[in-house]
């Protein structure tokens, strides 16, 4: 197995850093991460993103391995998301980074304003 250098130009694995940096990403995925949801009622939670933006996301969370998506044979159809065995190794890290943007936004905005006013 080659050794991943996220720091190297040619690295494929920043195709993953990239992906899980996403702003839609981190929160759909600490959302997921407390079990199978419709699309409507993700979007519901993920106030802000579009049905495109959406639908963008988990394609390439499902490409990646990370969603799986369940289509019910039903009359309207019935089509809901939930993550992979892969996609729950990451809901810890990504709810830890959601938790810590919460916990720090007080400083972080007065550190801005700080700034700005320099």
């Amino acid at each position: 197995m080659p050794a991943w250098n996220v720091l190297a130009a040619t690295c494929p694995s920043r195709t993953s850093l990239a992906r899980i940096a996403n702003k839609w990403t981190a929160m759909a995925v600490a959302v997921l991460g407390n079990g199978r949801l419709r699309f409507g009622d993700l979007k519901t939670q993920l106030e802000g993103i579009s049905g495109k933006v959406l639908t963008e996301t988990l394609r390439d969370l499902e490409r990646d391995g990370l969603v799986t998506r369940h289509v019910h044979a039903e009359v309207p159809p019935r089509v809901e998301y939930e993550l992979t065995p892969l996609g729950l190794t990451l809901h810890e890290p990504l709810l830890a980074l959601c938790r810590w943007a919460e916990e720090h936004i007080a400083e972080v905005l007065e550190n801005r304003e700080n700034y700005d006013a320099r």
